[in-house]
Order: C-alpha cells, then sequence, then structure tokens
C-alpha cells in the first residue's frame, strides 16, 4: 500500500511540474508545489521529491532570475527538516553539484551554493562528521568579486571550520584557518566569534603540545563573564592541565604561581598536584596516575624518546624538586628518586642545565651532579656552574665560620647570664 501511494504521489509530483514548466512565467507555480511538496510526497520520499524539484529547475529554462528565486524557496523549505540531517546532505549536496555543474548559472547562484553547504555542514556536524562538515565550509566561495561578505560572516565560517577540524583532531588544518582569522578578527565585533576565536588558539596550542602558551590562553578565557561558572572552571582546569604539562623552568614556575594564586583553583581536582609542583614537592605515582586519567589523548601522546608528554613533565619537576632538596647527588642515586637509569638522569639533567631550566654542574668522572642554590634564568646556557671547586670550597668556608660564629655567640650569652659557671667550667 505504501508503496503504490509514493508511486501515485511521484506521478502527481510529474503532473505538477509539467503543467508548471509550461507557463510563461513558472516562478509561483514551482514556489507553489514546494509549499505542498509534504502532500505531494511521504516522509521517505521527501528528499527524492525535492531532488525531483531542482532538477526540473535546471532542465528548463527559465533564466537566472527564475532559478535564483526557486532554489531560495527550495532552501527555505529544507531549513525546517533540522532534525533530518539526511534530507539536508541528500537535497543539499545533489543541488550544489547541479549549480556546480551548470557553467551559465553556477557564477550567479553564490548565495543560494553558501546557504545550501552551510545546511550540509550543519547535517554533517549533527552526525559528528567533523571532517566533512568542515570541507563542507571550506568550498563557500568568502573572496568572491561577484559576492560580498562581511568580516564577521567570514569569520563566523572559518570559526566553524576550524572548531570542526580541531574535533577531527587536525591541528593543522585548523591553524590554517585560524591564521585567516586573525587577520579579520580585529574588525569583528561580535562577543560570541571572539571567544570562539580565543577558545580555538588555546586549543590549537594545546594540541601543538605548545603547553606554557596554552596555558596562558586558557586561563585568560576563563575570565570571560560570557561563558557560564561551570565552563570557567572547565577552562580553568584545562589551564592548569597544560601548565603542569609544560617542560619544568622559569617560565613555567610564574604560570603555577598564577594559578595557585588564583582563589578558583582550589575547588578543583587538579589542585592537589598544581599545589605539589608549585611548591617544587616531589610527585608519587599514585598521584600521577590519577591525574593522567584527565588527559585527552594528545596530552597522553609518547614523545620522540619513547616517553609520554605527562612522563616527560612529572620526571622534570621531580628532578627539579631533588635539586631544592640536595646540593649533590650521584647518578645512580638520583635515578633511583626519578624511577630512569643513571645514565638516563644524567642526560635529562644535562639538557635541563644546557636549556637554562636548571642551575647545576656535572662530574662524569665521579658521575655527581652538584646542584647550584640559585633560580634558573630560562636563558639557554645560563644554568652551568661556573668554577666548581673553588665554589664549593667557599661554601664549605661560609659554613664553617657560620657555625664558630654561632659557638661564640652561644659562649658569651653564657658568660653574661651564668658567668660563674663559666668560670668553673671553661679554661681560659
Amino acid at each position: 500500500m505504501s508503496s503504490k501511494l509514493e508511486e501515485e504521489l511521484a506521478s502527481k509530483l510529474e503532473e505538477e511540474l509539467a503543467k508548471a514548466s509550461a507557463l510563461d512565467n513558472p516562478t509561483d507555480a514551482y514556489k507553489k508545489i514546494l509549499e505542498n511538496i509534504k502532500r505531494l510526497s511521504t516522509p521517505s520520499t521527501i528528499a527524492a521529491a525535492l531532488t525531483r524539484i531542482a532538477d526540473s529547475v535546471f532542465e528548463g529554462a527559465g533564466g537566472v532570475v527564475f532559478t535564483r528565486s526557486v532554489l531560495s524557496q527550495l532552501i527555505d523549505t529544507l531549513k525546517p527538516f533540522e532534525k533530518h540531517p539526511d534530507i539536508w546532505i541528500e537535497v543539499g549536496q545533489h543541488v550544489v553539484d547541479a549549480i556546480a555543474g551548470s557553467t551559465s548559472l553556477s557564477s550567479s547562484l553564490l548565495e543560494q551554493s553558501a546557504a545550501l553547504r552551510e545546511l550540509i555542514a550543519a547535517a554533517h556536524e549533527a552526525n559528528e562528521d567533523f571532517l566533512d562538515a568542515a570541507e563542507a565550509l571550506a568550498e563557500i566561495p568568502l573572496d568572491s568579486s561577484q559576492r560580498r561578505v562581511s568580516d564577521a560572516d567570514k569569520a563566523s565560517i572559518w570559526v566553524r571550520i576550524v572548531r570542526n577540524y580541531l574535533e577531527f583532531d587536525d591541528s593543522t588544518a585548523a591553524e590554517t584557518y585560524l591564521n585567516k582569522l586573525k587577520n579579520v578578527m580585529h574588525t569583528v565585533d561580535n562577543p560570541e566569534l571572539q571567544l570562539h576565536f580565543k577558545l580555538s588558539a588555546a586549543r590549537i596550542q594545546d594540541s601543538k603540545r605548545q603547553f606554557l602558551a596554552a596555558a596562558q590562553s586558557y586561563h585568560d578565557i576563563s575570565f570571560t563573564s560570557a561563558i557560564a561558572e561551570e565552563e570557567r572552571l572547565h577552562t580553568l582546569g584545562m589551564a592548569i592541565k597544560c601548565a603542569i604539562l609544560a617542560p619544568a623552568g622559569p617560565p613555567r614556575s610564574r604560570v603555577l604561581g598564577r594559578l595557585y594564586k588564583d582563589e578558583r583553583s582550589a575547588g578543583l581536582e587538579e589542585y592537589g598536584i598544581l599545589e605539589k609542583m608549585f611548591l617544587d614537592r616531589l610527585l608519587v605515582p599514585a598521584e600521577v596516575e590519577k591525574f593522567a586519567q584527565g588527559l585527552a589523548p594528545h596530552q597522553l601522546a609518547t614523545t620522540s624518546d619513547g616517553s609520554t608528554v605527562l612522563a616527560k613533565a612529572v620526571v622534570e619537576h621531580n628532578l627539579l624538586g631533588a635539586s631544592r632538596l640536595y646540593s649533590n647527588i650521584g647518578f645512580d642515586a638520583l635515578g633511583l628518586l626519578l624511577d630512569l637509569d643513571g645514565d638516563k638522569a644524567e642526560d635529562t639533567t644535562a639538557k635541563m642545565i644546557e636549556q637554562g631550566r636548571l642551575t647545576g654542574s656535572i662530574d662524569q668522572i665521579d658521575r655527581i651532579i652538584y646542584f647550584e642554590n640559585r633560580e634558573a634564568s630560562g636563558e639557554k646556557g645560563s644554568g652551568r656552574a661556573e668554577v666548581l671547586v673553588g665554589k664549593e670550597m667557599r661554601r664549605w668556608d661560609s659554613n664553617v665560620q657560620a657555625v664558630a660564629e654561632d659557638v661564640e655567640r652561644l659562649a658569651d650569652a653564657l658568660q653574661s647570664e651564668f658567668p660563674e659557671f663559666v668560670a668553673s667550667q671553661i679554661a681560659v
């Protein structure tokens, strides 16, 4: 019965189209057909009915004005079907291909083509096909001399493209369109677009493992009043995660300090590990494993040396923490502390000293690392200690002098308070 009804409706649609196309001015007739589309099709055939109407439009010789007017009506007819994204994709793609294939009309139907591609992209987004959505939006003509597009409208499209590529985990393609956004965002006075632009930039920095820059960007966004409190706290949590994953050193310490002093941080799950890192306390495997459960896949990716981003960040932090506890330590003892072999501990220490993220020197003959009791500057080469032997001797002499002065002060205090006791116990 259903099949018979569908055949009858299809036949009726063909009759209506034949009558409309025979008119001298068929525009109103086609629009009426579109208005009555639900009476000329069933839910399962409505996509086929709409594509047939589009084909009829291109088959006729109604001219540009007629074609543009009817396609605009067709787009308006499509819009209420947002709960059926497959209809948007099937009909929209069919019409877009028909426009592209018409050499005489394609340049005159840019607005209709753009509107259809936006519907197609929205449908792909609803289906979570983010790559297809990004590609559909990327094909919208934004720089054509035949179609004027404002900077705000360009930004709106490019932001969607960036977000879709990020959802697909393609930060390289996303950055291409972010760079386009940078050229127009200064002219866009739309708080929502500005927010999405900043958030997209932070997510790209995060994806590219530029964790310090990402932490600062996320933290700045977390103060934006345009988003809900829950979203602000989530963004603050992302800032903390990125700061923890950043390479240990002075720049990271400054970012950690800024986040630690933010009163909102105390209520977040990441606060415990943030506090330990800010205070240069050693991290234990259990709390590191718990923290790892909340990280995104790219934040747990394996680096070129075979370790994960998190593991590398923890090792460097614990090494920095060890430098606060020890004046010197052997390779093997440090390796035991960092859960590495001695040679790997030496190599990690050497890199951090060379990059100016740790101050000290290494005695490879005796296999001992000497830590300097001063802050690293973060400048390459600034972490190496100078004249180690003489400096150690001066530190030893200073400590002996301090002890001697303490003993002398104690003796003077006893002499002043208990002169008779001192006279009887101390031989002069």
